[in-house]
């Protein structure tokens, strides 16, 4: 059986980083494995991006941030003020989603166009065994999770009140600059 989500990726932060990044991405459950892409267009440029789902563990469904969640009112949101309304970071979608090893360098770079396209095959029993071991179950729910686009450029001035570190990267790295809802599609 095959079971397939779509995501319309939407900008976030657009007005602070200069480029209103959006795109597509695909979740395609097909017995042991899970398909992903990912398109976006008009990121920042020459940029390394991580790209993650985001999710309640207790199983709430998890929405979108936007603006309106810059409860700082610096002209950005963060990482942090991005967790009340989608949860915490869940899966990364680099070069090994099912180690779910979030801070590293394996995710995309965008051209000099602002473009990449990450697609990606995944053990699915791997990935919810991991998820089970993190999160306390194997039920992935994507319909209830966001995907979450992240990276600027360190020349980019950003407040000192943007926050998001994680490990040796800073708010650069995990800014979040577009989003999108995980919806079931019938296909």
């Amino acid at each position: 059986m095959t079971k397939k989500y779509v995501a319309n990726i939407v900008p976030l932060n657009a007005e602070g980083i200069g480029t209103a990044p959006h795109g597509t991405a695909t979740f395609t459950e097909t017995g042991n494995q899970l398909h992903v892409t990912i398109e976006m267009f008009d990121t920042p440029a020459n940029t390394q991006h991580w790209e993650h789902f985001h999710g309640f563990p207790d199983g709430k469904a998890a929405q979108i941030a936007t603006m309106a969640q810059d409860v700082n009112h610096d002209g950005f949101v963060d990482l942090p003020e991005t967790e009340p309304v989608s949860g915490t970071t869940m899966v990364p979608f680099d070069n090994a989603p099912h180690h779910m090893d979030v801070p590293n360098d394996n995710y995309p770079v965008a051209d000099a166009q602002g473009h990449f396209a990450y697609e990606i095959d995944v053990p699915l029993a791997d990935l919810q065994a991991k998820f089970k071991e993190v999160f306390g179950t194997d039920d992935l729910e994507l319909d209830k999770r966001v995907i979450y686009i992240h990276g600027v450029p360190q020349d980019l001035a950003l407040p000192a009140s943007v926050a998001g570190e994680v490990g040796v990267y800073d708010a650069h790295v995990t800014l979040p600059i577009a989003v999108g809802k995980i919806e079931v599609t019938e296909d």
